[in-house]
């Protein structure tokens, strides 16, 4: 099991406001803020890190939230939506709650077999929660208003929109070990069998489908699972026997990655499981303080005055 893909480890998209997408995530779903830093590229702009209470693979939202970037829109080449799992019997929970709140959503509806509620974020981001086949026994955050029994177990599915899905389906069966499971219309769903949950790629094969802009509302890459560096490596190989380029290995503090692009044009991250959010934060603090990459540390006092205020 070990030296295979895991399913998802988490996936990334970019937001326009920092204070509006941290009070979304955590106040409106529930969520746990897991990690507070800046993008290694861009200290001056955060990263925020949203999951459960440990922030496991499979549970793991990240954005960059770009301040009056401006706004994206979806489609070829780009990770278009994002499925959390939430248990049987909460999606009218949620569909009041989101009329309450005034979060825009569709009404309930049924893929695979399986029923969910479609609403977007501040920003515009597509996602789904849905009422997986599979009984979740993930644990969950919970907060004050949003309980264990209705609460988000992490990632149930990432949808793919592209022109043409043959090359990208070889990538995930022929490299990531997936398999084809099922073809609704336009929609092919791939899984891994290696992981319980987190583990499903649906492609949306749309020929005429305008390319997406990446920015505010939009999925920036979508990361798979392995379980440590020598795994990493050994996939570096077989993507580069393939013939794609991919970086070097590169060190994220809370995991080592791999950057590729899959022949569809969507970016494609490897990331293990360690060394983990605890590595810098006991695990009952998580995200209550701002943590900087080692080489950002002696500008604390000039990042921490650039970035927005969060309260």
């Amino acid at each position: 099991m070990e030296n295979k893909i895991l399913g998802l480890h988490h996936i990334t998209a970019i937001a326009g406001n920092a204070k509006r997408n941290h009070d979304f995530y955590t106040k409106v779903l529930g969520l746990r803020m897991v990690k507070k830093t800046v993008n290694f590229d861009d200290p001056g702009t955060y990263h925020f890190y949203f999951g459960d209470e440990t922030g496991s693979p499979g549970s793991i939202l990240t954005f960059f939230p770009w301040e009056g970037i401006g706004q994206g829109r979806t489609g070829a080449g780009m990770a278009t939506e994002i499925g959390y799992s939430v248990p049987a019997g909460s999606l009218e929970f949620w569909a009041a709650r989101f009329d309450q709140l005034k979060v825009a959503h569709g009404p309930i509806r049924e893929s695979f077999g399986e029923q969910y509620l479609p609403f977007t974020d501040p920003d515009g981001l597509n996602l789904n929660l849905v009422v997986s086949a599979k009984n979740d026994t993930r644990k969950p955050w919970t907060t004050d208003e949003v309980a264990e029994v209705v609460a988000i177990r992490g990632f149930h599915n990432i949808v793919l929109t592209l022109h043409e899905m043959r090359e990208t389906g070889e990538v995930l069966t022929d490299i990531f070990g997936y398999r084809l499971s099922a073809t609704e219309a336009s929609r092919t769903r791939f899984i891994t069998d290696e992981i319980e949950h987190a583990s499903i790629v649906d492609i949306i094969e749309v020929p005429d489908e305008k390319p997406g802009i990446n920015a505010a509302g939009t999925n920036h890459h979508v990361a798979f699972r392995v379980s440590n560096e020598e795994v990493l490596m050994n996939f570096r190989d077989k993507i580069i026997a393939k013939g794609f380029s991919i970086t070097p290995k590169i060190d994220r503090d809370y995991f080592f990655s791999l950057y590729f692009r899959e022949p569809g044009g969507v970016l494609f991250e490897l990331a293990t499981d360690n060394p983990g959010f605890a590595r810098d934060e006991a695990p009952e603090a998580l995200g209550t303080s701002l943590k900087l990459p080692t080489q950002y540390e002696s500008y604390r006092s000039k990042i921490e005055a650039s970035l927005p205020k969060l309260d």
